[in-house]
């Protein structure tokens, strides 16, 4: 059985196309959170991933749902989460209604938006947040997304910690006693300086996740950004990965 991960797909469907394509078959999706917010094909992306066999919800979703102050974001942000509001379809604004941000999945793994702690909020970053915050879930495994960087904290036996960046084809094995926050990146706007959208996939079999990039036409959602006014400074930094 392969499950692809993904988090972050903040309303870009050329990257979720680019990714579906790229990952080739799989058997479940699991989504991580922020579907929707920044970008400019909202309905686009919910409709691809709403068969998810696991999904949460993000801060830009609930901003979008206005559940939660628009204030706390940046001006910008804050301008793209109402217009990805407004375009919601009643199913759509349903479906994402229905989601919790945080969730147990099965005796492996736990699913967080930001992190067990605070799953709407917190960046997952330091190895002090995440020894923290393996106290706050029993599984092996915690997925998160949000901080839009591609990630893993390892825990071992011993309760020391490391935290390390992916690149693309990196691997981890679950068979150990170690266990891990993996971070699968983001989607539709990375922020770990690397512009092609990020996921990652489990191996049930192998037991195994392994990381990923690919690239995308980042100039085709530039434009459908541009043709809904979206603020600039979100249509350039998807060059950049930042």
């Amino acid at each position: 059985m392969r499950i692809l991960i993904i988090s972050d797909v903040h309303s870009n469907i050329v990257a979720l196309e680019a990714v579906f394509a790229a990952a080739g078959k799989y058997d479940a999706l699991w989504c991580l959170g922020d579907t929707i917010g920044y970008g400019p094909a909202p309905n686009e992306c919910i409709a691809a991933v709403k068969h998810a066999e696991v999904a949460i919800s993000g801060n830009h979703d609930l901003a979008c749902l206005g559940k939660v102050d628009l204030d706390d974001f940046n001006p910008d942000a804050r301008q793209a989460n109402i217009w990805n509001g407004k375009q919601l379809l009643p199913e759509h604004r349903t479906w994402l209604e229905n989601l919790v941000p945080a969730q147990y999945v099965n005796e492996i793994f736990t699913v967080a938006h930001g992190s067990p702690r605070e799953p709407v909020w917190e960046y997952l970053l330091t190895i002090e947040q995440a020894l923290e915050n393996f106290e706050l879930f029993s599984t092996q495994v915690c997925c998160i997304g949000h901080s839009h960087a591609q990630l893993v904290f390892r825990k071992d036996g011993h309760h020391m910690c490391e935290g390390f960046r992916t690149t693309d084809r990196d691997t981890i094995s679950l068979d150990t006693d170690a266990r891990f926050f993996v971070n699968p990146g983001s989607v539709g706007q990375p922020r770990d300086y690397d512009p092609r959208a990020a996921y990652a996939l489990f191996d049930a079999e192998a037991q195994t996740i392994s990381f990923h990039r690919v690239a995308y036409r980042i100039d085709k959602t530039q434009n459908q950004m541009r043709d809904v006014n979206l603020p600039a400074s979100l249509v350039r930094r998807l060059e950049f990965g930042i």
